[in-house]
């Protein structure tokens, strides 16, 4: 029989790649969008991505609003949670984007809890991991410390969305599987390149980072998020698990820099800024007060795991890169 999963955040960069690969592997998906304005381009970037929507149906929720959730949940077997502001740019009041990220978590687990869902993938990130660490290796077991110096406020969204999701699940005894990718790189299904990732390596290839951030962390193609959440769903050996979804060793925006000039685009640059320069910009620049907590950072990760529970390589971040490269340079 066909199993039914809600997933949240379908119109998004993480979302359209896992609605892509449920579909493709025979689930009935129903995808929430903040606004049923973003059903036609859901469905037009999935057919455009050969992918049969027969199976799909576009439902709008509000993560600050109590409204339709339940309705969403029912007779869904799993909920996979993908929605989430995301930005470095530090908002002008936290709650922007806290309020969104926890109460928006609580609604996803209330629905499940009361619609009798037993199964739920969240996605949250290596930055409810590493804290305030600057070197050395982070793993499952290590958590951000949301009090530490500098700590932009996605960071503590991430953090704090994760805590509330392990809470109410060990409550309710529902079994959850959270998902924690690194840097996000790989080619966008949809034509939007406003997040994070797609936006700093648009500008990189139109030349317009004359200079890059001394920061390396681990990196992830968005294909293996997407596998890695289906696969999470029906891998009875991740309940309960943090699945660190990156690869070990650290990648900075220099190195991807390289990988560009070397495969001949001709706008990144690979000169690294000078920290006080972005300590100065952070005086009226949100984006760049917000990096600040990461900058110096150079981390690899522990994801042992994570082969041994999916038997899983990554795509490598060359890869990676230039076939994001690829698709952002057809739609600029």
């Amino acid at each position: 029989m066909t199993k039914t999963v809600l997933l949240t955040g379908i119109s998004g960069y993480i979302g359209l790649h896992c609605a892509q690969q449920l579909l493709n592997a025979g689930y009935t998906v129903r995808g929430s969008v903040r606004s049923k304005i973003k059903e036609k381009e859901v469905l037009e970037t999935l057919k455009a991505a050969s992918v049969n929507t027969k199976e799909l149906s576009i439902i709008e929720l509000d993560l600050t609003s109590d409204i339709g959730w339940d309705n969403a949940a029912e007779n869904c077997d799993y909920i996979m949670h993908v929605a989430s502001p995301f930005e470095l740019a530090n908002p002008k009041k936290e709650d922007e984007m806290i309020i969104p990220a926890v109460e928006g978590t609580l609604r996803v687990f209330q629905a499940a809890k009361n619609m009798g869902v037993n199964r739920v993938v969240l996605t949250s990130s290596i930055v409810a991991m590493i804290g305030s660490m600057k070197n050395g290796t982070f793993g499952p077991k290590d958590w951000t410390d949301i009090t530490a110096k500098n700590i932009n406020t996605y960071t503590k969204s991430k953090t704090l969305a994760e805590k509330t999701a392990w809470n109410f699940a060990k409550l309710n005894n529902i079994e959850l599987v959270v998902i924690n990718p690194g840097g996000v790189f790989g080619p966008p299904l949809g034509k939007n390149l406003s997040g994070q990732s797609m936006s700093s390596l648009d500008q990189m290839l139109r030349g317009k980072l004359p200079m890059v951030p001394k920061i390396a962390f681990p990196m992830v193609d968005v294909r293996d998020v997407a596998s890695l959440h289906v696969q999470a769903l029906s891998n009875s050996n991740a309940t309960g698990k943090r699945i660190v979804a990156s690869t070990g060793q650290p990648n900075g925006f220099d190195t991807a820099a390289k990988i560009l000039i070397d495969a001949g685009y001709k706008g990144p640059s690979t000169r690294i800024a000078p920290d006080f320069i972005f300590y100065l910009m952070a005086i009226f620049n949100r984006e760049a007060k917000g990096m600040l907590g990461l900058l110096k950072t150079n981390l690899s990760a522990d994801n042992s795991e994570t082969h041994t529970l999916f038997n899983w390589t990554p795509i490598p971040f060359k890869k990676s890169v230039l076939d994001t490269a690829k698709a952002v340079k057809a739609l600029q």
